[in-house]
């Protein structure tokens, strides 16, 4: 059989969705104006009572599935997603994620087209976030930090170089190959969070294939947590990684988080306001013990995981 193109390779676009609002809309918008055709758009509702249908006739191609509030996961719901698609690659995206303009496809199918530095297959490539425009004057600079301009093929070699941030991938906005996807098993079924870097990291680790930063395909996306908030996300992250040695083992994430607190600190002394420094660090404090109580949390009785958590629902379904 002869090789698809780049040109001729579908793509689907699975969104887990959850009470949708005009962010939604914006989204759906884009995505049928893009230079790359999407074939389907994918949504995976949270809660039937909030999907309402005549807000989305306007939509081509789009399929609709719903989900309960406890039968969510971020993994396992995404998985499903990926059940429904019959395209060559899937795009994962957020329900709050907006492209930037319109090769936001094609520059994720560009990002899928590259090797690594000894011909490792790239299975996935995520994009570039961007801030939106209420987005607070230190969460800019972290989503520069965490999202530069120059795009990168990231493989096992660069983990002495990068450490964690090999595995670093956001389903945020990100693509994959679907038969790849498929021959790893997908997802992991059930994960509290960041099921995007626990498949980086296997992909990477275990499997020596690649993994592309596209930074010319770009979103707009960004949150301004506020400390509770940070403490929350961060428990949540490093359960995820307490959860998965098999990936995260013997790679330390705090040196990143300090490395990004000093530059963060130094870039608004630069930008003349300095008397954003200490909001910055006690925010910082915040997400590090977050972070250490996660990384222990088999260690805590299960009314203080439940009050350190952003997914309480997480803790009290079964197989936990």
């Amino acid at each position: 059989m002869e090789e698809k193109t780049q040109e001729s390779r579908t793509v689907d676009v699975i969104i887990p969705v959850y009470k949708p609002g005009k962010t939604l809309r914006r989204l759906l918008k884009c995505l049928g104006e893009q230079s790359y055709s999407v074939r389907r758009i994918i949504v995976m509702n949270t809660d039937q009572s909030y999907w309402k249908e005549e807000d989305h006739t306007w939509v081509p191609n789009l399929e609709v599935h719903h989900v309960t509030k406890a039968e969510f996961d971020h993994g396992k719901t995404r998985n499903q997603g990926a059940g429904y698609s019959q395209a060559d690659i899937m795009v994962f995206m957020t329900d709050d994620a907006v492209p930037a303009d319109k090769n936001l496809i094609r520059a994720l199918v560009n990002g899928l087209n590259q090797t690594g530095k000894q011909g490792e297959m790239v299975v996935m490539a995520y994009g570039r976030q961007l801030p939106n425009p209420d987005c607070a004057l230190a969460e800019k600079y972290t989503r520069s930090f965490n999202y530069p301009e120059e795009s990168r093929v990231k493989t096992k070699a660069d983990l002495p170089e990068l450490g964690i941030k090999t595995f670093f991938a956001s389903n945020v906005c990100c693509a994959y190959d679907r038969k790849a996807f498929l021959e790893a098993g997908g997802f992991i079924n059930r994960t509290i969070f960041n099921e995007d870097m626990i498949y980086a990291g296997n992909t990477i680790r275990q499997r020596g294939q690649a993994v592309a930063y596209a930074a010319d395909a770009r979103v707009y996306h960004s949150h301004n947590y506020g400390c509770i908030a940070q403490f929350k996300r961060n428990f949540d992250l490093a359960v995820s990684q307490a959860d998965h040695p098999e990936v995260f083992e013997g790679i330390r994430s705090e040196s990143e988080g300090i490395r990004l607190v000093k530059k963060t600190c130094a870039w608004l002394v630069e930008q003349k306001k300095p008397w954003l420094v200490p909001g910055v660090i006690v925010k910082s404090g915040f997400k590090y013990m977050g972070y250490l109580m996660g990384k222990r949390y088999k260690k805590l009785p299960e009314w203080l995981i439940l009050t350190c958590t952003m997914n309480p629902m997480y803790w009290k379904t079964e197989n936990k």
